[in-house]
């Protein structure tokens, strides 16, 4: 009996699994995204809008969707919130092990915001981590209950 090996974050990053794809939202799926065409975007396609924030920047899953709906090959009306958050987190280990290694060059993750500026706690170093990074980087972080916020994250979102 052979035992798998489990598959590390960069190679998870680079399955594509046959995406992206895109199909028409019909039944539940139209009742809670709407109507028309959704794009499941590729993880390397998620990963390639997160690298593109700069120092001093930030970006929510809100703008990675919108940029990857109006880059798309084919006309979509929505992105994908689940997956594109997926592949965030994957990205987002990625990038952690690619440092761990030694690399250089990896995705500048903790760049990358939930919805309403919210820090991603699922981010390799959990939200102190993440918090370090930004403020070292200019950002003021809000503490509200459990939850870290970048204070103002709208005026310091990146164009994508």
């Amino acid at each position: 009996m052979t035992t798998r090996r489990k598959k590390s974050w960069t190679e998870k990053l680079a399955d594509d699994k046959d995406l992206p794809r895109t199909f028409q939202l019909e039944g539940k799926a139209a009742g809670k995204w709407g109507t028309g065409r959704m794009l499941i975007p590729a993880p390397q396609e998620v990963d390639a809008q997160m690298k593109r924030v700069r120092k001093g920047k930030v970006v929510t899953s809100t703008e990675i969707r919108a940029a990857l709906q109006h880059h798309s090959a084919e006309a979509v009306d929505v992105v994908c919130p689940i997956t594109t958050g997926i592949f965030c987190w994957i990205a987002a280990n990625a990038a952690a092990e690619q440092q761990a290694q030694g690399r250089k060059n990896f995705t500048p993750y903790w760049r990358t915001l939930k919805v309403n500026g919210e820090l991603n706690p699922k981010y390799p170093g959990g939200l102190d981590a993440i918090r370090d990074q930004l403020e070292a980087e200019g950002h003021q972080i809000e503490i509200r209950g459990k939850r870290a916020f970048v204070k103002d994250y709208e005026k310091k979102l990146a164009a994508l």
